[in-house]
């Protein structure tokens, strides 16, 4: 297992995926920051204004460190958006802080597809963190027990990517209708350059999955369920 071509072999499309929509999101976030929005809202008053059209009002939003940190914590009720969203007034901004409280307004109607998500962090957690030490050591030692326990471990990860992209996808979709509909975007251009950072950044999203499952396939082949095992 150590130093496998074969896995270099299955992983790599996704690898290139992962570098492709990496680059992609950098790039568009960085060429519409560059744009200012027409009505001069911050990312935060954007957010705040997608909170509003979606009848949120016990949620709050706050600044963090690091770039593109933005998320949403259903569990403290918090919107934290990065320093170049909370206080930018380009139009990536506008659409990353729309997004972000897209996943609030969810978290309001109980979208099931996010109850479903934050439910697997706990489990995702501890395969993310404790598959790849139990399937190493069942490879080295031979127990297939060990082998398999580190698959079941893994697929929760692979559950969890899978779940994670009708969420992101829906709170783009989200974002987009509030932000149209409320005229916090009002042009063309405005909005196709919202759709294109929200859109690029859905792919990092796709491609973590795709890595995810491509992972899992190459443990399957390994403890021979696919192909056979090299002993």
């Amino acid at each position: 297992m150590f130093f496998d071509p074969l896995y270099f072999l299955i992983i790599a499309p996704g690898f290139l995926l992962s570098m492709w929509a990496s680059f992609k999101v950098k790039s568009s976030f960085k060429k519409y920051s560059k744009v200012r929005n027409e009505t001069g809202m911050t990312g935060a008053e954007a957010a705040e204004a997608v909170l509003r059209y979606g009848g949120v009002t016990d949620v709050r939003i706050e600044r963090a460190s690091g770039f593109l940190s933005d998320h949403y914590d259903p569990s403290k009720k918090v919107l934290r958006l990065s320093s170049e969203v909370y206080d930018n007034i380009s139009v990536s901004a506008v659409g990353v802080g729309a997004h972000e409280a897209g996943h609030a307004i969810q978290d309001k109607v109980r979208y099931p597809m996010l109850t479903l998500r934050t439910m697997l962090v706990p489990t995702a957690s501890v395969g993310s963190n404790f598959s790849w030490i139990i399937l190493m050591a069942g490879f080295f030692m031979g127990m297939t027990q060990l082998i398999w326990a580190g698959i079941i471990l893994f697929s929760a990860v692979v559950v969890f990517q899978l779940v994670t992209l009708p969420v992101e996808f829906n709170a783009s979709s989200r974002a987009k209708q509030a932000l149209w509909e409320s005229g916090v975007v009002a042009t063309a251009s405005e909005r196709k350059g919202v759709s294109a950072v929200l859109d690029a950044a859905a792919m990092t999203y796709v491609a973590a999955a795709v890595s995810s499952i491509l992972t899992l396939i190459y443990f399957l082949i390994r403890s021979g369920f696919l192909g056979g095992r090299d002993d």
